[in-house]
């Protein structure tokens, strides 16, 4: 059962690289592209219709609003289209992750919060007594 969410989860990412890919495709009607922008947007934005942590109905916009909104984009695309970017978003999917990117960005948060917690930490200490 892990195996199959696992491949779904997988599904869902490749679809939803092609549908932005889809979106920027001339061959893509409007209204498909338009659809596809906004489905890609909302799958990729950290801001949730529903916030994670509420219980149950957080990742239930997750679970539902992006594959149906996927299953609806998917019928307005042409059929050669999309698997033309659905075969990219696959290469795409399957390249190597930048370990050193990720320290670096890691890095820069690190340094941004260090420097936040310097700038405020007088109005904490005054705060705290």
């Amino acid at each position: 059962m892990l195996a199959a969410a696992k491949g779904w989860a997988r599904r869902i990412k490749r679809d939803v690289i092609a549908l932005y890919l889809a979106a920027r495709d001339p061959r893509t009607p409007w209204y498909a592209r338009v659809a596809a922008a906004a489905v890609a947007a909302y799958a990729l934005s950290p801001i949730d219709l529903i916030p994670d942590f509420v219980p149950v109905l957080g990742y239930l916009d997750d679970l539902l609003i992006v594959p149906l909104g996927i299953l609806l984009v998917i019928r307005l695309i042409p059929a050669a289209v999309l698997e033309e970017h659905r075969a990219t978003a696959a290469r795409l999917a399957a390249r190597p992750v930048s370990y050193a990117a990720a320290a670096l960005m890691v890095g820069v948060w690190l340094v941004a919060a260090v420097a936040l917690f310097w700038w405020l930490e007088p109005y904490i200490a005054g705060w705290l007594g």
